[in-house]
């Protein structure tokens, strides 16, 4: 072959490397990172490299609050990952060379997994082949290890936020306002699935005057921090317009032009329900928010039918109570959405579904909340879920 004929053969090789690198770079972009959690990231690597090239990869993280490395996912043939060690320098990937015990030489590449100048973790890809790994086929795993480093970050800021917002959420529905003690009061909030999504579903309960109490539940519109401190917004705010002892629907009719005047709060729909023990009664009050449940002593269930007025911050207005008698086994149960909807169903058959339940006769608001969870799905439901839980407690007989 000619001097010329081999530099042509030679370029024609290293522009085929470099469109492979290339090939196996987009594909890694739309293979790494499309799920936005640690594990899923970190088994989209290993996964990539035994696609494009490698018999078996190993990843390996440090964890944020403890010391030492975890393996976080693996790929390909196990008898190869025993050969991987995770990284602790913060160099370039490297390459070396190990044998098999059947003689068969294997190519180990090791690189980093870093951000902002910080090892995070590192990925190992095993190849046996006698030919020792390219520059383009080693860089390969190198830009692998650079993007899935980037979604890893993300990754821990989106699991911080989502931390901090579920602490937030927590606190402000863990210590709901105390009513009278002639209320039985049990709630309960519930995050959406395995990924913690926090929501602006919340509950409250407001003392009011002669004996009287206002429960209260309440859905901000959306997810995340953001929904979350819209929450406790509109909650600081109703506890304010609550305290004027205005009927349920009066209150909804000023909460509504607040939020609206403010102009910087996501929609919410809100229940209220203020109770009076002595009289065994209850008034109603609804701004886009599904009906309460009544469960009678039987265990068995009654929606309430409610006027449905517009959600609070559109500033229409249009609010309206209704009446209804309690009697002392009677439980009320408030709840948000997440409790029955179901994608793709219509609320009518959730809302049936609720009203069909019957659960055992005599259970108290702790125990009905936990059996009405339970019997529901509730702790695997797609949105936040928010209970709230009454019953008139029962004064004792006079000697």
């Amino acid at each position: 072959m000619s001097e010329r004929a081999g530099e042509e053969a030679s370029l024609a090789e290293e522009h085929a490397a470099v469109l492979a690198r290339l090939r196996a770079t987009t594909a890694a972009i739309g293979e790494i990172g499309s799920r936005p959690d640690e594990a899923s990231v970190c088994e989209d690597l290993a996964a990539f490299l035994c696609r494009h090239g490698y018999e078996a990869a190993a990843v390996d993280l440090r964890p944020e609050d403890e010391p030492g490395w975890v393996r976080a996912a693996v790929a390909g043939d196990p008898e190869l990952l025993h050969r991987v060690e995770p990284r602790h320098e913060k160099d370039a990937p490297r390459t070396f060379t190990d044998v098999t015990p059947g003689g068969d030489p294997v190519q180990i590449v090791s690189a980093p997994l870093e951000r902002q100048g910080r090892v995070i973790g590192s990925v190992s890809a095993v190849r046996v082949r006698a030919a020792g790994l390219t520059e383009h086929e080693t860089a390969t795993v190198h830009d692998a290890a650079r993007l899935a480093a980037a979604h890893l970050d993300h990754a821990r800021r989106l699991t911080a936020t989502e931390r901090t917002a579920f602490h937030l959420q927590q606190a402000l529905v863990a210590e709901p306002g105390r009513p009278h003690p002639n209320l039985e009061i049990a709630g309960r909030y519930l995050p959406a699935g395995a990924r913690t999504l926090v929501g602006g579903d919340w509950f409250e309960t407001v003392r009011l005057h002669f004996g009287r109490s206002l429960l209260v539940v309440g859905d901000v519109m959306g997810h995340g921090l953001d929904a979350a401190v819209d929450m406790n917004a509109y909650r600081s705010a109703l506890r304010d317009v609550a305290s004027t002892d205005l009927p349920p629907h009066r209150v909804l009719r000023h909460l509504d032009s607040v939020v609206a005047d403010d102009g910087g709060r996501r929609p919410a729909t809100c229940l209220l329900v203020r109770v009076d023990p002595a009289r065994g009664a209850a008034t109603f009050a609804g701004a886009g928010h599904l009906p309460p449940v009544i469960f009678a002593a039987d265990g068995s269930a009654d929606l309430v039918e409610l006027p449905v007025g517009p959600p609070l911050g559109t500033g229409v207005g249009g609010y309206e109570s209704v009446n209804r008698t309690l009697a002392p086994s009677d439980t009320l149960v408030l709840f948000t959405d997440g409790l029955v909807e179901r994608r793709g169903e219509d609320i009518d058959v959730s809302l049936a579904r609720l009203a069909s339940l019957r659960l055992r006769p005599g259970s108290g608001p702790e125990e009905l909340v936990e059996e009405v969870l339970e019997r529901l799905g509730a702790h695997d439901a797609e949105d936040d879920v928010a209970v709230l839980a009454a019953r008139l407690r029962e004064r004792p007989a006079a000697p």
